[in-house]
């Protein structure tokens, strides 16, 4: 994995702006550590920063191919895992390889059949290629999203990066921040809309789309999105596909120079991708595989049972492991680590979003990181085959709104009278510009037009803040996350899948429990669903509430957005909290660290409130 970034400009000369241009990169430096790389000219620029997982020697970029009468250059971020199928191809069409690095085959394939080519590819990527002598540059991002790619395109020049700290890093670009940003900071959060980058003129190429921009002008293009197509396969043939598909998205994603390990929660997500891994890892002689999972000091002592979270993870984890043959390391987070850890987390993303459920992530990848610079993690398998309890209750499946935040109050409350008077307007907007767009059979029954409608949301809302937060928290520890449930063919059975199959025995994510319960333990496989764990702790809400209490007495700019009464009367009694932030992952205590989030955000970034 690594980081990209890029400028073109037409009245500049940009070889007269290395300083400039190195800051860009050195923005990116956490994602890509182990090289740097730079094609530079007067009008363009093309910027790489490597963390080298495949190929070291072959890899490296920019890299340059010369074929007919025209250069092209490319600068990639992502894994293929298809990459053997599309060298053979390629090989048949006349290319020869110099390395076996992704990234020279993802450079021929666009060279052989131009922008096609992203139909072709199975991986998580953001991508660029310039065409030297067309001046033309195109831009693609994987289908399900995994990868970011953000770009800026005002004042006669074309900005790009992996991410929006290294946009800003160029001199004629300022973080400014307008009423539809604070729209997404205060409602939408900690996910935010498809597209935009909440900072002004901030963009952000969608899931599965493309871009050419030649002669100052952009030209975009879906080339993947959720089709409905008909589901013909008997129920046995679909438990058999499942299985196949999900088996081998693991397999061709275990493909490594460096070393490898797993996340392992005890859930059902995590176990299937730690026994595939462990097996294959018997089979090929590779040794004994390692597995991590996060706690929090004191832990057990607190946690309480919950519709969300029905049981704590420590059990199942110690099954899992002593079934699988791992070696396996818990990592406990203290909570002053965690409250620290916020401001890390904000500069990685670039935003305030998760609060410590993000920094609780940024820590476990940095110890990870300590052997490791690759994780296997299970995301994502909840939001393709109706894992969480909102696909499962009736009395709220047909409301018009986004599941995990059915209620805005909360965020209305926390707001000072009057500021954002269009915020659940804006919302309903954002929900209403996905179900919309959702494609359905003629056949569908109002039932399976939901389901689809619920798949949508999911894919386009919820799905995209765990991947962004998987990918910024990883990335700024220089470690590599891949997510095997986010290969595209899993994207496009499952959408299609009949719910009553996709929820077979009445359970949640039942096609996989079947699928692979001759697999896994039956514990495991029948387990209830329990969240990404955070602190039950009541020391982190003290720390969090003497950090918002100050914030107030110091009068901080962040503060005068917020009510004041509300927010104390959460220190006090956080169950006076109306409703639910975001789904089962925000309460009190990480509204209070999200309004920490905030103050920092304002004050790193220069944003006048």
């Amino acid at each position: 994995m690594c980081g990209i970034a890029g400028v073109l400009s037409n009245n500049t000369d940009l070889s007269e702006k290395l300083g400039v241009i190195n800051s860009m990169s050195e923005k990116l430096r956490s994602r890509g550590p182990d090289e740097d790389g730079l094609y530079i000219e007067k009008n363009v620029c093309l910027i790489h920063r490597r963390l080298t997982v495949i190929d070291p020697e072959g890899g490296r970029q920019p890299m340059t191919r010369k074929h007919g009468n025209e250069l092209y250059t490319i600068v990639y971020n992502g894994e293929l895992y298809n990459t053997e199928d599309i060298r053979k191809k390629l090989i048949s069409e006349g290319f020869s390889f110099e390395g076996h690095s992704d990234t020279e085959v993802l450079l021929c394939a666009y060279i052989c059949f131009g922008e096609e080519c992203v139909d072709m590819l199975n991986g998580i990527f953001a991508f660029a290629v310039y065409e030297h002598k067309a001046k033309k540059l195109f831009l693609a991002r994987d289908p399900v999203g995994v990868k970011p790619l953000f770009y800026y395109n005002e004042k006669d020049s074309f900005v790009f990066a992996s991410e929006i700290k290294a946009i800003f890093a160029y001199d004629e670009v300022t973080p400014e921040i307008d009423e539809e940003g604070l729209c997404e900071l205060f409602f939408m959060s900690p996910g935010r809309t498809c597209g935009c980058g909440i900072f002004k003129n901030i963009k952000e190429l969608l899931p599965g789309e493309c871009m050419v921009y030649e002669n100052s002008f952009v030209i975009k293009k879906r080339y993947f999105t959720l089709r409905a197509r008909p589901h013909n396969d008997t129920l046995a043939k679909t438990v058999e596909y499942v299985r196949f598909l999900i088996k081998d998205s693991i397999e061709r994603q275990l493909v490594s120079d460096v070393p490898l390990c797993t996340f392992l929660s005890g859930g059902l997500d995590s176990s299937i991708i730690t026994k595939v891994a462990s097996d294959y890892y018997i089979e090929k002689g590779r040794g004994q595989l390692s597995t991590y999972s996060v706690n929090y000091c004191d832990n057990k002592k607190y946690f309480t049972k919950s519709l969300f979270q029905p049981n704590s993870d420590d059990d199942y984890i110690g099954i899992m492991s002593e079934f699988a043959e791992t070696n396996h390391t818990e990592v406990v987070l203290e909570n002053k680590m965690l409250a620290d850890a916020l401001y890390d987390a904000t500069i990685a993303r670039d935003l305030p979003m998760m609060a410590d459920v993000d920094s609780s992530l940024l820590l476990f990848c940095r110890e990870m990181k300590k052997k490791f610079t690759v994780g296997v993690s299970g995301e994502c398998a909840d939001e393709l085959f109706g894992g969480y309890p909102w696909y499962h209750n009736k009395d709220i499946l047909f409301e018009e709104c986004f599941p995990w935040a059915r209620s805005l109050d909360t965020r209305r409350a926390v707001l000072k009278k009057g500021f954002l008077p269009q915020g659940e307007e804006y919302v309903h907007q954002k929900y209403l510009d996905i179900v919309n767009h959702t494609e359905y059979l003629p056949g569908d029954t109002p039932l399976e037009k939901r389901m689809r409608q619920m798949y949508a949301l999911n894919f386009y809302g919820f799905m995209q803040n765990l991947l962004e937060r998987k990918d910024r928290m990883s990335m700024y520890s220089g470690f590599e996350v891949r997510v095997p449930f986010c290969d595209r063919r899993i994207v496009e059975y499952s959408f299609n899948m009949p719910w009553e199959m996709k929820a077979l025995n009445g359970r949640e994510k039942g096609i996989l429990r079947v699928a692979f319960s001759d697999l896994l333990p039956y514990d495991i496989v029948w387990r209830k669903k329990s969240p990404y764990p955070k602190t039950h702790n009541p020391e982190y809400m003290r720390i969090m509430s003497r950090r918002v209490k100050e914030l107030f007495e110091s009068n901080s700019p962040v503060t005068h957005l917020l009510d004041k009464e509300t927010v104390y009367s959460y220190i006090e009694n956080s169950d006076n909290m109306k409703s639910m932030w975001y789904g089962q992952l925000m309460r009190a205590p990480q509204v209070l660290a999200f309004i920490i989030q905030l103050d920092m955000w304002f004050k790193e970034y220069n944003i006048q409130p």
